[in-house]
């Protein structure tokens, strides 16, 4: 195995961004271990080692090389983070596996596209119930095109003054258009509300007037991605600012018992009934789903056994579901007035 020292050096070089030198001391390990007799380790490990030169080095026409952490001012507006998720992780319907297929597709010849005067996907709008995979997705288009996630922090970006929104706004767009990457603005009905609605406020209509104007004129090669839960309730206008538009639902049976299968990895017992809980499940989310796996697992875990058993997980997707209802329930249950005096 390594030795410390060089345990020590490759956490050095992480930590410097030295990937030279990090993929020089790996290579130093794997060679040790091939002179230690430990052939198929060592040839994994130059394995990696090459498979990382590789992609580090695929330059992509109009890349600028991610700061590790936004600075200043825009170091309160985005959270950046550098997923390793793949888009073999998801569970998803044909068109939707298709549609994000197709935006990698275009984003990975994004220099033959450009030479041609053209443009690749890039401007995405997700829509569909809370806990379908519209927050993976951004995480998974970071992962397979190695670039950073920057979620964009609405609750920073939005204030009561006027005009300082739309300038907040303006430097999210300058480091867009600066620093490559995915720029995720989550919950995007805050901002994208339809105009004219009841509940419209003038600096929100500023701000989503502003942003209209933004991501049209915008060309940069970063891919912007807006998620929603309430679609109903966008701008009209917001749609054709978009390059695509793909649609989340809740998972079918078969879906769920894909997820289940995946999700529980070497705890499944031999004899699992996974369409029978997955028909248990009908309903959840995958983050549900997920969720209630977890808790089937920590459930064998703590009882120091090696597999989940079938009635514990039944018994989470049961509560799962119990818990769905009861919060369904609660917000589709009127505001109650203020009390008599």
């Amino acid at each position: 195995m390594a030795s410390a020292d060089q345990i020590k050096a490759l956490v050095k070089s992480h930590i410097d961004q030295d990937d030279g030198k990090f993929y020089s001391i790996a290579m130093q390990v794997a060679a040790h271990e091939a002179k230690v007799g430990h052939g198929r380790f060592a040839v994994e490990l130059r394995d990696m080692v090459d498979s990382a030169k590789q992609r580090a080095a695929r330059p992509t026409a109009g890349q600028i090389v991610p700061i590790a952490r936004p600075r200043g001012e825009i170091a309160n507006l985005l959270h950046v983070s550098y997923p390793s998720n793949r888009l073999a992780d998801m569970v998803l319907d044909d068109g939707g596996r298709e549609q994000l297929q197709r935006i990698l597709k275009e984003q990975r010849m994004l220099t033959r596209i450009r030479e041609h005067g053209l443009s690749p996907r890039r401007k995405l709008l997700l829509v569909g119930p809370p806990g379908t995979g519209k927050t993976m997705t951004a995480s998974v288009l970071a992962g397979e095109l190695g670039l950073p996630l920057f979620l964009v922090r609405l609750d920073a970006l939005i204030t009561k003054f006027m005009g300082e929104t739309a300038a907040k706004l303006r430097q999210v767009f300058d480091a867009i258009s600066d620093v490559r990457g995915v720029y995720f603005f989550d919950e995007f009905d805050a901002i994208g509300s339809q105009r004219g609605m009841p509940n419209d406020v003038g600096e929100i209509r500023r701000v989503l007037n502003s942003f209209l104007q933004m991501i049209e004129h915008d060309q940069s090669n970063s891919l912007i991605i807006a998620a929603t839960n309430h679609p109903e309730i966008l701008d009209y206008a917001l749609f054709r600012r978009f390059d695509d538009v793909i649609e989340y639902h809740v998972p079918s049976v078969a879906q769920s018992a894909l997820l289940l299968r995946s999700r529980l990895g070497s705890f499944a017992p031999k004899s699992l009934p996974l369409t029978a809980l997955a028909e248990t499940a009908m309903g959840l989310s995958y983050a549900e789903l997920r969720r209630a796996v977890d808790e089937a697992i920590k459930e064998a875990l703590m009882h120091d056994e090696p597999k989940i058993s079938t009635e514990a997980l039944e018994a989470a997707l049961v509560e799962r579901k119990k818990l769905n209802q009861r919060l369904n329930n609660k917000n589709s249950q009127p505001h109650a007035g203020p009390a008599a005096k």
